[in-house]
């Protein structure tokens, strides 16, 4: 295997670059008490998959891979205050994605992510948030929903508007990822679970509305996890891998924590992420450079109707009425100007020295 890498823990970390120009960009985004290096990394053969398996199944592609590091805490998920964290850390991972490309200059390069767990709802709110910018000062940030061409989400629960529900589901997955001396002596983390927390209720239903733009693959684990001594499902197959058309879904024959992990090539489940990931890459291109057409298209178009409303705005005559005005003479304190279409613009008022007669400030009238 690889050395290993420096991986910030939090922020994006370019853990590889290939030779020659990137093609596409692949972003690692961990779940709940996850790490972006410990997350993707098989305990058993320190296999860290995104960098010692995936480059050489991707080589003719070219991808450059990231992985993006949050504090990925309970609280950040199950506080009453959770709502800002969960906004706050989708901003973050727009602004730094941004960021990251725009010094690149590689802004409009085709991103794919692939997301575990709670990891999938940051990516989720991330690209609603890009998607609402339309201001000019923000476009780079609207870059990363134009430039987002699929999604791998690997157990992520997108079936969660019932509270009750929620509390569950959050209590397992807690149960799944944290010691269980931690949620023995935390009995006030039980109650902050069931918290009626709008922004997780709310996440996928407004999602929907775009989820149809990206190429999305669905993975459940099929494997048990051993919660307080019984064996249970920690986000099940219809949370996590719902029926939806023009969307892939698979089972993976792991639990919940060991689903975004592969020992090696073998590894129940890789084949299918590594030939998604190939697929994707090789489509994202042309589909990508046709959306940044359209979108600059679009946007020069808003920019002409804003110039447009500002100036009729701003001028109070209409075009013939000013076109008038320039071929009149001006008799009210300003210099005297007149235009012809021969002459152009020509100066009334004599220079010191001129001689000046009556007949050169003559008018002629119109003809009656």
């Amino acid at each position: 295997m690889s050395e290993p890498r420096p991986v910030k823990p939090y922020g994006l970390s370019q853990v590889y670059v290939p030779q020659g120009e990137p093609t596409v960009d692949l972003v690692f985004v961990h779940g709940l008490n996850g790490h972006p290096h410990d997350s993707w990394t098989s305990k058993t053969t320190k296999c860290f998959w995104p960098v010692d398996l995936l480059p050489e199944v991707l080589a003719s592609q070219r991808p450059r891979i990231l992985t993006y590091g949050y504090n990925a805490d309970v609280t950040a998920f199950t506080d009453g205050a959770s709502r800002d964290s969960i906004v706050s850390h989708a901003e973050t991972l727009a602004s730094n994605l941004a960021a990251n490309r725009n010094l690149r200059d590689c802004s409009d390069r085709p991103i794919i992510f692939i997301c575990h767990s709670l990891g999938g709802l940051v990516v989720k709110r991330a690209l609603i948030y890009c998607r609402s910018l339309s201001n000019e000062r923000t476009e780079h940030l609207r870059s990363v929903y134009v430039s987002t061409f699929g999604i791998l989400f690997l157990g992520t629960p997108h079936n969660g508007s019932d509270i009750a529900k929620w509390g569950l589901l959050l209590h397992n997955i807690c149960a799944a990822v944290l010691p269980k001396k931690f949620l023995e002596s935390s009995p006030q983390l039980i109650k902050a679970l069931r918290t009626n927390n709008e922004t997780l209720q709310h996440i996928n239903s407004l999602f929907a509305d775009i989820l149809s733009r990206f190429h999305i693959y669905f993975f459940h684990e099929t494997r048990s996890t051993d919660v307080k001594g019984t064996r249970e499902i920690i986000v099940d197959e219809a949370s996590a891998a719902p029926y939806i058309e023009g969307v892939e879904r698979m089972g993976i024959e792991a639990d919940h924590s060991h689903m975004c992990k592969f020992d090696d090539e073998n590894a129940a489940g890789y084949e299918v992420v590594a030939e998604a990931l190939l697929r994707y890459s090789r489509q994202a291109p042309a589909l990508i450079g046709e959306r940044w057409i359209s979108e600059r298209t679009t946007r020069a178009m808003e920019m002409k109707a804003k110039a447009r409303e500002i100036y009729d705005g701003r001028n109070e005559t209409s075009p013939a009425a000013v076109g008038s005005l320039t071929s009149s003479v001006r008799l009210d304190g300003d210099p005297l100007t007149q235009s012809t279409p021969n002459i152009g613009r020509q100066r009334l008022l004599p220079s010191s020295g001129e001689s000046v007669t009556l007949r050169d400030y003559e008018i002629e009238e119109p003809p009656v």
